[in-house]
């Protein structure tokens, strides 16, 4: 019997081999690709990435866009909501382990709520990628296309990749194309579209609850004299959104200053704006770029490095290792500092087995990315060890920006990326879960002792 996470992993390897196979075909390609180059494709379409060896513009045919786009949405949406969801719909039931395993992946704290949510999920997904694709191709210009279907299929393909933070593009040099790179409107839908993406579904499908409850709270407290305040915005809530904007406003201004008269020369005013702001977002695991990434400061290129490691928040489609991940260790190390033994907000404990978590995720992280490095370094000594480790920080973090070696990487380069990717997506710590077999909690306690650390 498989456990979750083991489901969930061979799943996701069913759906890349799968997705293989279908870009090796002579009519998804217009001069064919290398086995090797359809899988790193589908890979980084399936770990919703982003990372190119080939052109998607030029060398794939339409049919060869849309299996990558079905790819990235399947991908987005977690090859284990999909499976769990349809398989209780086209059954009418479920068993009730499954039902507590979907309980703790959508947040739900009654399991009669868990169905509930995941339809939540589908339908916002779904809704908000439409509206994406409305917005998206009213701000395109016709005078770059050859007909309006070409227009709705790029509104479409863009509106999939930027919800579920693929940073997928069918121009040859991304947005950073001389046509849109000065479309600051498509620039602002795109980052509203991603970073609603990236924030989780149980954050947004929270943030629905709370804006509802606000908007009943402003009806009807004209005619209750008290008006009750629950406690609607919950912790996981609170703590992603905080995260979130302080780390995207310190990322906006950072950019801004240090791009001003560097990538940013080429805008003015509003569009610098705009620029700085897409470029502070992005690398939090959505992979667009306006800007040419290996033109980029030092000092930058570092904080990118930074904002691709930390990257989206749980349960969301982007990856890296958390905004909660990142927030629970600096919560702790501000905690150490004032003498505490617990870690508190919002008139809150975090429990430990969550700092565990936490640890352990940051751990693994710097492990896996380090190795890669250390490979890559290996199979091709020719390459900046710089331009190595954003590719690496880059895959690990499902991300896809890279500074321009991914084409030219050797084939055993290229299986270490789609490794790196793979275990980013799935997150190492659910690879470690699915590797070993669950010990049975036990009634005793040994005596405690401290380690001597630093």
């Amino acid at each position: 019997m498989h456990n979750p996470a083991q489901i969930f992993i061979l799943s996701f390897l069913f759906i890349i081999f799968v997705g293989s196979l279908l870009l090796s075909l002579p009519n998804a390609t217009d001069k064919g690709i290398s086995y090797l180059d359809a899988l790193f494709t589908s890979t980084s379409a399936v770990c919703v990435t982003g990372l190119i060896v080939v052109d998607t513009g030029t060398q794939f045919t339409i049919f060869g866009k849309s299996i990558i786009m079905i790819l990235i949405q399947v991908g987005g949406l977690g090859i284990l909501t999909f499976a769990s969801y349809f398989s209780y719909f086209f059954k009418g039931g479920t068993t009730y382990e499954n039902q507590l395993v979907l309980s703790d992946m959508t947040n739900s704290k009654k399991l009669g709520e868990v169905f509930s949510t995941l339809k939540y999920i589908i339908l916002i997904t779904f809704g908000i990628e439409f509206f994406s694709g409305v917005l998206i191709y009213s701000s395109l210009e016709a005078k770059h296309f050859d007909s309006q279907s070409e227009q709705l299929f790029f509104a479409a393909f863009h509106a999939i990749s930027a919800f579920c933070n693929a940073g997928f593009s069918t121009l040859s040099n991304g947005l950073y194309d001389s046509g849109f790179r000065f479309n600051y409107y498509l620039q602002l839908v795109l980052i509203l579209t991603f970073v609603l993406g990236g924030l989780g579904f149980p954050i947004v499908v929270n943030l629905l609850t709370y804006l509802k409850y606000k908007i009943s709270n402003l009806v009807f407290s004209t005619f209750r004299a008290n008006v009750y305040r629950p406690w609607v915005l919950n912790i996981n809530s609170r703590i992603t959104l905080i995260t979130t904007l302080s780390i995207s406003t310190v990322a906006f201004f950072a950019f801004y200053f240090l791009e001003y008269n560097n990538t940013l020369s080429e805008h003015i005013g509003f569009g610098k704006m705009v620029t700085a702001l897409f470029g502070a977002t992005t690398p939090r695991t959505a992979g667009f770029n306006t800007i040419d990434t290996a033109a980029m400061k030092f000092p930058t290129l570092m904080l990118v490095f930074l904002l691709m490691w930390i990257g989206a928040s749980p349960q969301s489609t982007g990856g890296g290792i958390k905004t909660s991940t990142f927030a629970i260790a600096t919560l702790n190390i501000l905690s150490l500092a004032k003498g505490k033994s617990r870690i508190e907000i919002f008139r809150r404990e975090i429990a430990d087995i969550s700092v565990r978590r936490a640890f352990a995720i940051i751990s693994l992280s710097l492990v896996i990315i380090g190795l890669a490095i250390m490979f890559i370094s290996i199979f091709d000594p020719d390459k900046k060890l710089v331009d190595i480790a954003f590719e690496c920080f880059s895959a690990y973090s499902t991300v896809g920006l890279s500074l321009g070696i991914t084409g030219s990487l050797s084939s055993a380069s290229k299986l270490v990326i789609i490794i790196v990717m793979f275990v980013g997506r799935i997150s190492m710590l659910s690879l470690v879960i699915a590797m070993f077999k669950k010990i049975k909690h036990k009634n005793y306690s040994y005596p405690k002792e401290e380690i001597s650390i630093n």
